[in-house]
């Protein structure tokens, strides 16, 4: 997950210091707030004259097109609009602006407002705290807000800005997240590259729970016992995209998995008449799971006492009902 530090939310250092600290870190993008100003570009010459590190800005503004000119002088790498500052106007942001687009929403707006932007925007930034304001605290709603928008838009872009420290942004990198936006945890640290490896890499104990930014039920692979056949477990398979489902019992209990392998060993011993392929023989009857109530510290110790590289996980309460499934792809894969 790429960062971007918020160049503002550094008040004791004058902005070439500033610059200067973020070079020397190796920060993957500089963030600039505007407020409805058009002197920030100043500022933005400034961060261009002094670094080469990407220039991620969000204007807040009720009249977009005041700039527009700037946005076609300066070379920038990224710039989001505020959407509920728009009034009602729709971005026309000039071709000649060869930048990433994006369009960022508060935590009370639905994501489907990003709709008509859909195509010629590159992503969205989730405003997970009030904007403008440094230091507060992830909303944990948008979570599920994020997943939602992933599965909408899977080629789009999701940043998030607001409330980012090292426990959210082990969250966030395992959802996929493009790039976070961090600005107090960075600069209230005593140590900027400390920090900045904290949230690129650090799993750190959470307040979060499992059950925050699990995949849902609805969003995950399952199947009823009562309905087990191939073509089911094929099409939940394939709709999961995470090589396995669930087999639920009637009363949303989980009653095992069929993974990738466990199809396979199915079939293979099938191999002379597949029509007689027995699927529940094929379920994994003592998959591991994990609790949503475990917080991530629990749910990062559990996995590392496991022999085995785990990929995914079903969830289930208390009563042994399953309600999602967490995954590790994302980390696995690294950052991108």
């Amino acid at each position: 997950m790429k960062i971007s530090a918020s160049i503002y939310s550094d008040k004791e250092n004058s902005i070439l210091d500033t610059i200067a600290a973020l070079n020397a870190s190796h920060v993957d993008m500089i963030h600039v707030d505007c407020n409805d100003d058009l002197n920030v570009f100043a500022d933005i010459e400034t961060i261009m004259e002094n670094s080469i590190i990407p220039i991620d800005l969000h204007i807040i503004t009720g009249t977009p097109e005041r700039f527009y000119p700037a946005l076609e002088k300066f070379d920038l790498n990224y710039v989001t609009f505020q959407y509920e500052d728009l009034n009602g106007k729709k971005l026309e942001i000039p071709k000649d602006f060869t930048g990433q687009r994006g369009l960022a929403i508060t935590s009370n707006t639905e994501i489907e407002v990003f709709d008509e932007y859909a195509d010629d925007f590159d992503f969205i930034l989730f405003m997970a705290t009030i904007p403008g304001q440094s230091g507060g605290k992830f909303d944990k709603l948008n979570f599920r807000k994020i997943r939602a928008f992933q599965q909408k838009y899977p080629n789009k872009k999701v940043h998030v800005d607001g409330g980012v420290n090292a426990e959210v942004s082990f969250i966030l990198r395992n959802m996929g997240v493009y790039a976070s936006v961090s600005g107090s945890y960075l600069f209230n640290s005593a140590n900027i590259n400390t920090a900045l490896l904290n949230l690129k890499l650090a799993e750190i104990e959470s307040q979060y729970l499992v059950k925050d930014f699990m995949r849902d039920l609805n969003e995950s692979p399952n199947i009823y016992k009562k309905d087990l056949n191939l073509e089911g477990v094929l099409n939940a398979m394939d709709t999961g995209k995470l090589g396995f489902t669930m087999i639920l019992n009637d009363d949303d209990s989980l009653h095992g998995i069929i993974g990738n392998a466990d199809l396979r060993n199915g079939l293979r011993n099938s191999l002379e008449d597949l029509n007689n392929l027995d699927l529940n023989a094929c379920i994994n009857q003592t998959p591991l799971t994990i609790n949503d109530t475990y917080t991530v510290y629990q749910l990062l110790r559990y996995i590392k006492r496991e022999p085995r590289p785990i990929l995914y996980l079903p969830v289930v309460d208390s009563t042994g009902k399953a309600t999602g499934v967490v995954n590790f792809m994302n980390l696995i894969k690294g950052e991108i």
